[in-house]
């Protein structure tokens, strides 16, 4: 055979090859890229539950809908300060701080919770201070949830004094309010969606920030006992170390507007 054509068909032959190693070198990326999709755990639409969510035992206490099952704290119908706004559970802030507006004021769930694993989303305005709380008593003795119930910090980071109070940043978003700081401090601006786990059994507490396990403590132990006593509680309410052991989730009416959503709950 004529040597130019065996060259000719040694070239064919080669870049053939070369084509077929590069085709299938890209389908296995994209198979292992596909593959890599498949075991990602996406995160569920709001106010839904992931597959395993449900597997678990989690059910929604708020579903974008209505108010269904909140109240006022001491009240029978949810204050008017409180609405559902494009899927999200939203207080109007009176820009009076605590002092609140006439138709606001603290809501909670209305059951009590004991052994529990609640997740939500919040999303705080710019100056904005609210807070989630756990194991709270009705009280006619009190207007507002916190004097009853640990609280999990609800805070604009960047703006609001309370960041600078406190003691080692006690004050900042996913802290034990005026307890224990939140560590890391990984809140996201104000206007941004932050996820927010507690934990709660038998006395041992965790919360969760963003993803990460930010505290952890015990309730009724001397150790609880002395951190309390060194607070500003017991000055508001001699008896606020005697955390309850089955008590209402609430949602803090600061005077700020803040929203909620994917509000849910597994009892343990």
């Amino acid at each position: 055979m004529n040597p130019l054509k065996i060259f000719a068909m040694l070239l064919v032959t080669v870049s053939m090859v070369a084509c077929n190693s590069g085709t299938k070198s890209g389908n296995d990326a994209s198979d292992e890229s596909a593959s890599a999709d498949d075991t990602k755990k996406e995160a569920p639409e709001p106010n839904t539950l992931s597959t395993e969510e449900a597997e678990q035992g989690f059910y929604l206490l708020f579903d974008g809908m209505d108010t269904e099952g909140w109240r006022g704290y001491n009240m029978e119908v949810i204050p008017g300060a409180w609405e559902v706004v494009d899927g999200t559970l939203y207080c109007e802030g009176s820009g009076r701080g605590e002092a609140g507006a006439e138709d606001g004021g603290d809501i909670i769930y209305d059951k009590k919770f004991s052994n529990f694993h609640l997740k939500l989303e919040w999303k705080i305005s710019e100056g904005g201070n609210s807070g989630i709380f756990y194991l709270g008593q009705e009280s006619p003795e009190y207007e507002t949830i916190w004097r009853t119930a640990p609280e999990m910090q609800v805070l604009d980071n960047e703006r609001h004094p309370d960041a600078m109070l406190g003691e080692n940043g006690n004050r900042k978003a996913g802290s034990l309010y005026d307890l224990i700081p939140a560590d890391p401090q990984n809140a996201k601006p104000a206007g941004e969606w932050n996820s927010a786990e507690i934990i709660c059994y038998k006395g041992t507490v965790v919360h969760k920030q963003n993803g990460a396990t930010v505290l952890e403590y015990h309730l009724w132990t001397p150790e609880w006992e002395e951190l309390v006593a060194d607070s500003k509680f017991p000055s508001l309410n001699e008896d606020w170390a005697d955390v309850a052991k089955e008590g209402y989730i609430g949602i803090q009416d600061h005077g700020d507007d803040v929203w909620f959503r994917s509000i849910k709950i597994r009892e343990l």
